[in-house]
């Protein structure tokens, strides 16, 4: 494992970037409005800046070492490249970042908002990674990794952090997994104290497959959440704390994947794109079944989608 990442780590993150990130609301939703005998508490993460809970990350990476004045290189399938993107143009820092040909217009559209130097490459993250090294080779730029790296992963687990401080009672928290960033980072913080519940679609099921096999294992990305959810290969930071920490992991399909966004527009007029959606997903499809009165929270992680899906 390339590190360790402990309540401290966590902690540490927090102080460095608290002046910088949103604490974003939490809305409690009582038992009975969207499933019987279960109270939830959703925590809307695609209202942080950059419109996911990755600017956590990229303000964290950003913050904790020198950074030459070639600047930081990254890819991403839209929201890590957006973050990072937004935390250097804050901070003062040159961007670059490559995104795959999937990259949706939103997601190429915040890119273009924050100044970064913008690459289109590949068919997917995986290819779209591959040139930003090849870049980051001859530019020297300080490379950030969209899940796989200490200061990332630790930023993203300030979201536990700040969701235990909001709401102490919760029993179990979905979260969506792509790379493992994420989940590496809140499971990291938790530590066992309430139930871990991963949540994946069927076409991104990187950690699914990882669990069952006992080690990562490479996946064909597809599917509606595969822009935002499209690694290829789950991380190793997500893989090691879900081996501790996640109590259960599920799949969900597309099409509970898209009941999940309308029932968060319907209801409560947030727009969440189909990554950010996935975790409630698992809990309304009922791939997870809460006991009765257990109070669940669900993180929703990331709300960059166009309007007209909507």
């Amino acid at each position: 494992m390339p590190g360790h990442i402990t309540q401290s780590t966590i902690l540490n993150a927090y102080d460095s970037i608290r002046e910088h990130i949103r604490r974003t609301p939490v809305l409690r939703v009582p038992a009975g409005e969207l499933i019987h005998d279960v109270p939830i508490t959703l925590k809307f993460e695609q209202m942080q800046h950059s419109g996911s809970f990755k600017a956590r990350g990229g303000f964290n990476a950003l913050l904790s070492g020198n950074i030459p004045e070639t600047g930081v290189i990254a890819a991403s399938g839209g929201n890590h490249g957006a973050a990072v993107a937004y935390a250097a143009s804050k901070l003062g820092v040159r961007a670059e970042i490559f995104v795959p040909e999937i990259v949706s217009p939103a997601k190429l559209a915040k890119l273009e908002q924050y100044g970064a130097r913008i690459n289109v490459v590949g068919e997917n993250f995986s290819e779209a990674f591959s040139a930003c090294l090849e870049r980051q080779r001859e530019t020297g730029a300080h490379l950030l990794h969209a899940y796989d790296q200490l200061e990332i992963v630790a930023g993203q687990g300030t979201v536990g952090l700040e969701l235990e401080e909001q709401a102490p009672e919760i029993d179990s928290l979905l979260v969506a997994v792509g790379g493992g960033g994420l989940i590496g980072g809140v499971a990291s913080w938790y530590r066992g104290r309430i139930k871990i519940i991963a949540v994946e679609t069927t076409g991104t099921a990187t950690l699914h497959s990882a669990l069952k096999a006992g080690y990562p294992v490479g996946v064909s990305v597809s599917g509606l959440a595969a822009d935002a959810l499209g690694a290829s290969t789950i991380g190793d930071f997500g893989l090691e704390a879900s081996k501790s920490y996640v109590h259960q992991s599920v799949l969900v399909d597309d099409a509970d994947v898209k009941a999940a966004q309308d029932c968060l527009w319907n209801n409560y007029r947030q727009i969440a794109e189909p990554g950010g959606a996935t975790a409630l997903a698992g809990l309304l499809s009922g791939a997870y079944v809460p006991e009765k009165d257990e109070k669940v929270g669900v993180l929703v992680c990331g709300g960059n989608a166009s309007l007209s899906s909507f």
